[in-house]
């Protein structure tokens, strides 16, 4: 049995997608296990490859498999936590990156400013595991019955990734303006946020989704979306997996950490950019986020645009 751990959030996932198709690949006769949270489930399966989800929660604890594990591979963090708890299933191996600290020195050494992507797969190449960052892909889930609405996740579990909600506001009423169906989606603890920013945008309550969308619900969305704005979060990596238009604002961890592949035209990356803000009192929007105006999201969703009738008239 193959043993992966990447217990994390959606982004993390969608992230760790190519490393996950180089072990299935590379083991085509082994069970892939993937020790992630519960909840992910919807997901692990659009992923394909993956045998069985194995639930876990953060790094307190990794239940045994009921099967011996020949590699156990590390694709949560550098260490030492989690290399201390893919220790406690005894694998007969353990792909990670090098820490003297968890006794682990059979590894690449760690490059902080790396791409997620590229990270994992730099990690199984060292190991003689060919995995390609350009297959990103998810399966699609059964059609939305909301195709062809333009999708804005306002929210983040990170303030600091979080745009203004009044210019989302009036992002919406420009884009409703200019004939998008926007609707606005987040978890149940931003339903009020979303309510407010849909009010302002003169939107009506069907268009506020927060809190009542589960995760395959939101797959399909994304996956039959005409377009979507988001910032640096799950949202934005799964439009990346099914290569919806889109158009990411970042701050203040750049694209190229995060951000989709530079060569794809349907997806535009705005960066705030780091800065020092000593006056910010750690509420509500970040002031780098707030350095994104309206007319540049707008120009980078025309970008968008322009982009996909380019393509459609290719293929016409």
């Amino acid at each position: 049995m193959i043993l992966a751990l990447r217990a994390l959030g959606v982004g993390d996932l969608a992230t760790a997608v190519p490393a996950l198709r180089g072990l299935r690949a590379a083991y085509p006769d082994s069970e892939l296990v993937l020790a992630a949270p519960a909840w992910l489930a919807p997901l692990v399966e659009l992923v394909g490859g993956v045998d069985r989800l194995l639930p876990t929660a953060g790094l307190n604890r990794l239940d045994r498999p009921g099967t011996a594990v020949e590699v156990a591979v590390n694709l949560h963090g550098r260490g030492p936590d989690s290399h201390r708890l893919l220790a406690t299933v005894d694998p007969g191996r353990l792909l990670a990156f090098a820490n003297p600290e968890a006794g682990h020195l059979d590894g690449p050494g760690w490059a902080d400013e790396e791409h997620e992507v590229a990270r994992w797969c730099r990690l199984l190449a060292d190991h003689g595991i060919p995995a390609d960052p350009t297959d990103l892909e998810l399966r699609r889930p059964p059609r939305s019955h909301l195709a062809g609405v333009t999708v804005l996740h306002p929210g983040s579990k990170v303030a600091a990734k979080r745009w203004p909600p009044d210019r989302y506001a009036a992002l919406a009423r420009r884009l409703s303006e200019q004939g998008h169906r926007v609707v606005l989606t987040g978890s149940a603890r931003e339903r009020s946020t979303v309510a407010r920013i849909a009010a302002r945008a003169g939107l009506p309550p069907e268009a506020v989704l927060a809190g009542g969308t589960d995760l395959a619900g939101l797959a399909a969305l994304v996956a039959d979306a005409r377009l979507v704005v988001s910032g640096d979060t799950g949202v934005a990596h799964l439009a990346t997996g099914y290569r919806t238009p889109s158009v990411v604002l970042f701050g203040p961890v750049p694209p190229s950490r995060w951000g989709p592949p530079p060569e794809r035209r349907r997806h535009r990356v705005l960066w705030a950019g780091p800065g020092a803000w000593p006056d910010w009192d750690g509420v509500g929007s970040h002031p780098t986020m707030a350095a994104l105006d309206l007319d540049r999201v707008l120009g980078a969703v025309d970008e968008v645009e322009r982009a996909v009738r380019a393509d459609r008239a290719v293929a016409a």
